[in-house]
This record gives C-alpha cells, sequence and structure tokens, in this order.
C-alpha cells in the first residue's frame, strides 16, 4: 500500500477500525476493570485481506492500550499471535505510529 489507511478508534462501541474500498475492519475489545482489556475479535472483509489492515489495527490498539495504562488478554487467536511475534522483536517493538484517530 502506498499510504497507510487511518486507524479510528471507537471508544463507546468498544472497537478499532478503518474504513477502506467501501469496507470496514475492525478490532473489538472489553473492558474487564482493574485496567484490563480483552482484545476478543478482529474482522477483515475479504476485499481488504492480504493488505496488513488486521496488522495495523492490532498495532495501533496495543500502542493505545499500552499508552493508556492497561493490560491486554488477547482472546482474539490472531491478536495472540501478533503479540508472540511482536515479542519477539527486540527494540522495534516500542516503534509505533500516530495515525490514530479517536470518535468520540
Amino acid at each position: 500500500m502506498s499510504t497507510e489507511p487511518q486507524v479510528s478508534h471507537d471508544p463507546n462501541n468498544r472497537n478499532f477500525y478503518v474504513e477502506l474500498e467501501g469496507s470496514r475492519a475492525t478490532l473489538d475489545y472489553m473492558d474487564l476493570g482493574s485496567r484490563t482489556l480483552d482484545f476478543y475479535r478482529t474482522f477483515v472483509p475479504v476485499a481488504l485481506r492480504g493488505k496488513g489492515i488486521a496488522a495495523l489495527l492490532a498495532d495501533q490498539a496495543l500502542a493505545w492500550a499500552h499508552g493508556q495504562g492497561y493490560k491486554v488478554i488477547p482472546s482474539c487467536s490472531y491478536i495472540e499471535r501478533f503479540m508472540q511475534r511482536r515479542a519477539g522483536r527486540s527494540s522495534s517493538s516500542a516503534q509505533t505510529s500516530n495515525n490514530l484517530q479517536t470518535i468520540r
């Protein structure tokens, strides 16, 4: 992709999303209290798959959660694998994009 899509955060609906090419990809979460979030679902429509959208959502959502002081439980299998791969990287895991828009 030439330009990175915009990730938006909708705290009222507890999700992060990307709208692209008339489709919407989402990462849904639950606030479990005690500064803990459950990232329980990631969905990317077929038309958007293979473009790195799920990774972009995961990266932005995890960066936001970390910045807010939350612990993340990855009950979504994609998020769990993403976090494992990310933990395997050294200092590059600290690099995040500032391409996040919060919807109020």
